[in-house]
This record gives C-alpha cells, structure tokens and sequence, in this order.
C-alpha cells in the first residue's frame, strides 16, 4: 500500500471520527442540559438556561417538586403499565399479521396490505373524540384498556415487520415445520419469533417510546388523579410564569425519561445487530 494511500485512509477515518463524535455531542447535549437544570434554582434558569455544571438546588427541587402533588412512584407505575401492555400488543400482534401477509397466499392479500396502508394515513387526533365518545358510552374512561388493546393495530410497525420478513425469513422453513406437524402459532412463536429478534427489540423501542411519552389521549381519558401518568404529572407543573419553578419542572422532566434511557441501553445491542444483519443481506 502506498503512503499516499495510508494517509488518505487516515485521513478519511479521522473526518468520520470526529463527524460522529460532533454527531454525539450534539445528540447528548440537550439531556446534559436537562439533567443539569433540575440541580438549579428557577432564577439560575432565568439567567442563564444553559448550563454545562450541576448546582445545589437538586433536593431543593425534589422537595418542590413532591409538594406539588407530584408522585414519581404513582406516574411511573401507571405509565409503565400502560407502556409495556401497549408495547406487547403491538409488536405480537402486528409480528402476526406481517407473519400472515407474508407466509400464506390468499385472494385478498394485496387489498388487505393496502387497506393498513391507508389506515397509516389517517392521524388519530382525527378520531379522537368519537374514541373518547365510544369510550365513555362503555364506561372506560379512567381505565388503562383503551390506552393499551388499541396498539394491536399498528399500521406503521405491520409496514416494518413484513418488509423485514421479506427479507429474512425462507419460506422454506415453514414449509418444514408444516410438513414434521407443526401447528401455525407453534411455528410463529418458536421459529419466526426468534428469526425477528431484531426487529422486534427496534419497534418495541419506539412503541415504548411513543406510549411513554404519549400526553394526548391519557389527558383526555384520565381524570382520576391516581391515574395520572408521567407526562400528565409534568404538564400539570407548569403554572404561569411567576409561579413555575423551573427547577422542579426540569427534574420532572428528567425522571420521566431516565426509564427511556434504560429501555435503550437494555435493547439496543438488538438494533446494532439488526443493522448488521441487514447490511449482510443480498
């Protein structure tokens, strides 16, 4: 290998080092400021809304913040509850029906498929009130199952699934089972299950993700304060703005993602190897 070819290859990794390392900087950046204004008094945010050092107000906060009708414990088991119901449902159920699009052949299929495309299309503020209507009418509001059993239609994450199914699993295979007498939820929850790791860990994620942090309809459906998840105890923080401790709202704020960050750190070995498994493939 030639010199000026060595110090091209340099070259080029150095550049890319230090494009991902900006790229992280700039991706931690608001969390570090985040974390830190929940250790700082209202007026230090005032003056100042970024902050790069923790300060001593952090118990200071805390003691606001639980004055504040604000229970940790409460908000975390209710949003964890509602998280990780929805979650469930809708990384089975939408496997399941991405398993049915792709490994069986029937007439409808192809309308079926473009029936939840165009379901993807539709925003649910749209039918919002109806669902809060049909809810009321069954008596469910202030209760988790309308929060959680309607993630079992997922539009966007079927799209995912059977676009990796298409790619990943051989046909063959079921094929197999079928023949050496394998039932179909055998086959589904002992063989294309584990073939879906990736996929599964990549869209558990951001379904988690989007139910923790999901502020609309809980605020609609749950007026029961004993109900109340995260995101509805930290918009109920702010006040106006002579009587909103900055500090406390931050530190609200920081404990209701702290669990986002676990949930990531848990499964994103998963990712990584869906990416490189992808990258694999012809």
């Amino acid at each position: 290998m030639s010199k000026s070819l060595r110090m091209s290859r340099i070259t080029t990794k150095t550049v890319i080092y230090i494009a991902c390392f900006f790229l992280a900087v700039l991706s931690i950046f608001p969390f570090w400021v985040m974390f830190m204004n929940a250790t700082r008094s209202t007026y230090e945010i005032q003056q100042s809304s970024v902050a790069l050092l923790p300060s001593r107000f952090f118990f200071s906060n805390l003691k606001i913040l639980l004055g504040k009708s604000f229970n940790p414990l409460v908000g975390f088991l209710n949003s964890l509850t509602i998280s990780a119901g929805a979650t469930f449902f809708s990384v089975y159920f939408s496997s399941l029906t991405a398993y049915a699009l792709v490994a069986y052949s029937w007439k409808m299929r192809q309308p079926f498929f473009t029936v939840i495309m165009c379901v993807l299309m539709i925003p649910a503020q749209v039918s919002s009130i109806g669902f809060y209507q049909f809810m009321y009418s069954l008596r469910l509001t202030n209760n988790f199952l309308p929060l959680i059993l309607p993630a079992i239609a997922s539009p966007a994450m079927v799209f995912f699934m059977r676009q990796y199914l298409m790619g990943a699993l051989s046909l063959d295979i079921v094929s197999s089972a079928r023949i050496d007498g394998a039932g179909e939820f055998y086959i589904f929850n002992r063989i294309v299950l584990p073939i879906m790791i990736p996929a599964l860990a990549t869209q558990a994620i951001f379904s988690f993700v989007a139910s923790w942090n999901n502020l609309f309809l809980p605020l609609i459906l749950l007026t029961d304060k004993t109900k109340y998840t995260m995101p509805i105890m930290v918009s109920l923080l702010r006040g106006d703005i002579y009587k909103t401790e900055f500090g406390s709202v931050y530190l609200g704020l920081s404990l209701t993602v702290l669990p986002l960050f676990i949930i990531y750190f848990l499964l994103s070995k998963y990712i990584i190897s869906g990416v490189a498994l992808g990258a694999l493939k012809e």
